[in-house]
């Protein structure tokens, strides 16, 4: 259930209300925009049976939530939220592009790859240090050294650092080093995983699964938001079909779907989606198209060479080109992206 308060309603009343659902054992969301106050209140309503809320001064009326994702939904948060992560907005009118390796491989590699993707006007370094494969004998990152050469690479570029972690000890070894954590699309259902980074309130790029439905999506997004990390960004990245064409089929209706039905940022991934370079410009540019806040793409120096995801792999030649579409789509779209390094 949300409370909306009147327009006309002052500070002091807001606290009233606040102070009696917090009284009540109930935890309180206060989004405040530019014309009025919503209280989201999580927990046990039941308590407030006797409590005449819609009688207190200031209170205009009281909405029941249909959805389980009541922080992730737009009921509680109408205005679309903006991700600050040191300062590089997510869901702002400017586009976010995260890019380089699929895994930490080497200095020499990681430190070309971001100077690379720093130059064409990327403003996250993505590269993983904890690699989860199919396969128990394929390549399973560099761990902590993979952390260590990440953070080499932000004090040479200024670059954020988004790595993927994959259990709690991930989690406690990458906190000093990145800027934000990504769960990846095997571990949107991980709900200990999700507690864990919804405590560390470290900014959060949730992926979807292959077979998730986006209820599930969203509801894995409340998972972070319950334990009070509101900062979280969602990201597309291709669902399971029939289809054997790509590695998995984009699902771009998810992006506008989601943004009707959420406040929450939402970026995509056309590499994973993809599976095969060649087809990864494409479905980055369709992305930008469908409303989406920015993309997570995968470049190495030299894919051929790369230990993980070779396929989809673009090469920095191959990403400077898209970074120069997107900068001529992005005002078509009355968004902003400035191509080459800032």
């Amino acid at each position: 259930m949300i409370i909306v308060m009147n327009p006309k309603s002052n500070q002091m009343q807001i606290d009233d209300v606040v102070n009696v659902l917090k009284n009540s054992g109930l935890g309180v969301h206060i989004s405040q925009g530019t014309e009025r106050t919503i209280l989201g209140i999580i927990g046990d309503k039941s308590v407030l049976r006797d409590i005449p809320l819609e009688l207190m001064p200031g209170v205009d009326k009281l909405v029941p939530i249909v959805e389980s994702y009541k922080l992730a939904g737009k009921t509680f948060r109408p205005e679309p939220s903006v991700i600050d992560v040191n300062g590089v907005k997510i869901g702002g009118k400017e586009l976010t592009i995260m890019a380089g390796p699929c895994a930490v491989e080497s200095y020499e590699q990681i430190m070309e790859a971001a100077h690379a993707v720093k130059k064409s006007g990327a403003q996250f370094l993505r590269g993983g240090a904890f690699k989860p494969r199919t396969s128990p004998y394929a390549f399973q990152g560099l761990e902590e050294e993979g952390l260590k050469l990440l953070l080499e690479a932000k004090k040479a570029t200024g670059l954020q650092i988004i790595t993927e972690v994959t259990c709690d000890r991930a989690v406690d070894l990458s906190m000093p080093y990145v800027d934000m954590f990504q769960i990846g699309a095997r571990n949107v259902q991980n709900f200990q995983l999700l507690k864990e980074v919804g405590k560390s309130k470290k900014p959060v790029l949730l992926k979807r699964g292959s077979s998730t439905t986006i209820d599930e999506w969203l509801n894995a997004a409340e998972y972070i938001m319950s334990e009070g990390n509101y900062n979280v960004v969602l990201c597309e990245r291709g669902i399971r079909t029939f289809e054997t064409a790509t590695r998995n089929t984009l699902d771009l209706s998810a992006v506008p779907v989601v943004k009707n039905t959420s406040h929450l940022p939402v970026i995509v991934d056309p590499s994973h989606a993809a599976g095969k370079s060649k087809y990864v410009v494409p479905l980055a540019r369709a992305a930008i198209a469908a409303g989406a806040d920015g993309l997570i793409v995968e470049v190495h120096p030299n894919p051929m060479c790369a230990l993980s995801d070779a396929a989809q792999q673009l090469n920095s030649s191959e990403f400077d080109s898209l970074c120069k579409d997107i900068s001529k789509l992005a005002p078509i779209l009355e968004r902003e992206f400035t191509y080459g390094s800032k």
